[in-house]
């Protein structure tokens, strides 16, 4: 909107005059007429994106948006390369801050640039960063040790969010929870919307983590499409960090639990990893014990160790508690997470669940709601077990046949006597 000039003073200097334009706009409008040749000369060629794909510039639109729109060169397909990238980048970020940091949706979304903090260790004065979390289900804080990953994932975040300015702008978010607004906070999942910015939706990150899923083709054991939820990625968590060496006690505390019970809940357990963590516990306590510890057991002794386990087993499958441990559910199987579930049992099963909602019906028409609640955790139970049975006959069903004999096919054979048709 101004103009700069040079002309000469009275005794010959250079003077240095800044006069307004009277139409500053006809400048404007010749820088962007430049501009928009130059969008209108590049549509036609073919680029490639950092991963490798090819595209093609398309033509502009008449609106001015601001978006980059690409087309694909066999099929003429149109792309919103600013859109994409916008999307890519959040599913990136949201799956990144999940995966480190056991986080529940809502304590995702009122992540803020307060929650970066920062401890000073007493003995070597080594600065450890943390991450503060705001209570949510527990109605209690936490802090979380910041991994390297997790600190390239929230500095690329930050770095964002500013977009060249001092400071994280300020945003109010929704509690839909308790239905309020809180107050402007520099929030570190936010984006911008028009002329304002905006926090970061959970139906958004719901719609970008079923994109990622989808365009990576990602199927169950049953051939369907896998769909994740964002606290799947807490029981990943969980049980990465346990079969690592992290105490159960101290994943309790990081995933915000009050019950170690529910933490022990969410770490997946296979037979496999029980055996070989079994093995390696006994070698390295037999390697600090002392020889003469060890004795060959009674056989009264030995009679009531495989005893023990031979009252494990149940109608519905086989209890996995631990060797010499009372039952804690007062056997009710249905609500353990300890029952090893066997498909076999799967019609008495079905056979259970259809008595529960049976019993839940003529509780509910005499007025026992006090019972009828109890029927419900029960029937919950036994359907999460005939979900669990399902999976084990699709696995089962799934094992390739190599040709080679089983151990009961051997055994079977006949070792007497000559067959009727010796080979020549």
């Amino acid at each position: 909107m101004t103009r700069t000039r040079t002309t000469a003073g009275p005794g010959g200097e250079q003077i240095t005059l800044t006069t307004p334009r009277l139409d500053g706009r006809s400048v404007l409008s010749a820088v962007r007429a430049f501009y928009l040749d130059i969008a209108e000369w590049a549509p036609g060629e073919l680029f490639t994106t950092r991963t490798g794909q090819t595209l093609r510039r398309a033509a502009m639109r008449t609106e001015s948006t601001g978006r980059v729109w690409a087309e694909h060169p066999d099929t003429g397909q149109r792309l919103d390369v600013t859109f994409e990238e916008h999307r890519g980048f959040w599913t990136w970020a949201m799956v990144e801050v999940l995966r480190h940091t056991v986080l529940r949706i809502e304590e995702l979304t009122e992540l803020s640039h307060h929650s970066l903090i920062q401890y000073r260790l007493p003995g070597t004065g080594e600065l450890i960063p943390l991450l503060q979390i705001a209570p949510s289900k527990t109605d209690a804080e936490r802090l979380l040790v910041i991994s390297p990953e997790l600190a390239d994932a929230l500095s690329a975040i930050v770095t964002r969010i500013r977009a060249g300015q001092q400071q994280v702008p300020l945003v109010v978010s929704h509690d839909k929870n308790e239905r309020v607004y809180n107050p402007p906070m520099p929030l570190l999942f936010q984006w911008r919307r028009r002329l304002e910015n905006r926090t970061v939706s959970e139906g958004a990150l719901r719609s970008y983590l079923d994109h990622a899923l989808s365009a990576l083709g990602v199927k169950d054991a049953s051939g369907h499409p896998m769909r994740n939820t964002f606290h799947d990625f807490r029981r990943l968590f969980i049980t990465d960090a346990i079969m690592h060496g992290m105490p159960p006690h101290i994943a309790q505390l990081v995933a915000g639990h009050r019950d170690i019970n529910t933490t022990m809940g969410y770490k997946a357990v296979y037979p496999e990893e029980v055996l070989n963590t079994h093995r390696a516990f006994l070698a390295r306590r037999r390697a600090i014990r002392p020889n003469e510890e060890y004795r060959t057991p009674t056989d009264e002794q030995w009679d009531q160790f495989i005893g023990h386990f031979e009252h494990r087993k149940v109608s519905l499958g086989d209890c996995g508690r631990s060797y010499d441990t009372p039952c804690i559910h007062e056997h009710s199987c249905l609500r353990c997470p300890l029952l090893r579930s066997d498909p076999d049992a799967r019609q008495r099963l079905a056979q259970i669940r259809d008595n529960l909602i049976a019993r839940i019906a003529e509780a509910e028409a005499n007025r026992w709601l006090g019972e009828a609640e109890g029927l419900k955790v029960s029937l919950a139970g036994a359907r999460a077990k005939l979900a669990q049975m399902d999976q084990i006959s699709a696995r089962r069903q799934q094992s390739v046949r190599l040709g080679f004999p089983t151990f009961t096919d051997t055994a079977g054979r006949a070792t007497t006597g000559r067959p009727n048709n010796p080979p020549g």
